[in-house]
């Protein structure tokens, strides 16, 4: 690989991870405020989201600088295309993170529900996909890949658990049906974020085998439990 695509690689990596760092905090800060009812804290991660946006659009045009002027190909060309998606997919967990925090400013004008809602165990373990999403894809790991493929089937049991809780919740207090919606909403939001993270790891697969494993997770998985370490 030529000295100055190499350099543009790495700093493509620092500019990806960089922006996944920063959609991991908003996402955090959506849950805790909702989780404490702060509506100041739900209003930050919402003005915070043009700093996603642009960070987007840079990283985007990075990409394009790079596909012009070098022409990478094999390995580069899978990296820079998948940086292309990934970067995408961080920028719509950043407008989820969003979503999230509109619902804690409603939830916070309303009195609690009687039913407890683990958000932030649901929230710690989405992140933990996203998290091992980007290393996969520095480290090009795609044993870590098929970890975050195989936690996303936890987080759709979560989900599904949250909406008994939810269905429970208005059977008991029918009156608050608008408060169970909105929290019913969050945790269709986190799952929506695992499904990203997910896809994440889905382009490191085909970015480091060529391999594209989307719909055909389960099997991926499975091949990769079978193999020797």
């Amino acid at each position: 690989m030529p000295y100055r695509l190499q350099r543009e690689i790495e700093k493509l990596k620092k500019s990806i991870l960089t922006l996944g760092a920063v959609v991991e905090e908003r996402v955090h800060m959506a849950v805790e405020s909702i989780n404490k009812r702060d509506e100041k804290l739900a209003r930050q991660v919402i003005d915070g989201d043009p700093q996603i946006d642009d960070m987007e659009v840079d990283l985007e045009e990075d990409c394009l600088k790079l596909l012009a002027l070098h022409q990478p190909v094999a390995i580069d060309l899978r990296f820079i295309i998948a940086v292309l998606k990934i970067n995408n997919d961080l920028e719509r967990i950043g407008d989820l993170a969003v979503n999230i925090s509109e619902r804690a400013i409603f939830v916070a004008k309303h009195d609690r529900v009687a039913i407890p809602f683990d958000f932030p165990a649901m929230s710690k373990k989405v992140k933990d996909m996203v998290k091992k999403s980007l290393d996969s894809l520095v480290n090009m790991d795609t044993a870590l890949s098929s970890k975050v493929l195989k936690m996303d089937d936890e987080v759709d049991a979560i989900n599904r658990e949250m909406y008994n809780q939810v269905r429970e919740g208005i059977c008991k207090e029918p009156d608050k049906l608008e408060v169970f919606t909105h929290l019913l909403n969050t945790s269709r939001h986190l799952e929506r974020i695992g499904d990203l993270a997910t896809n994440i790891a889905e382009d490191v697969i085909y970015m480091v085998d060529g391999r594209i494993v989307r719909h055909k997770a389960e099997e991926y998985t499975k091949r990769i439990n079978r193999s020797p370490v």
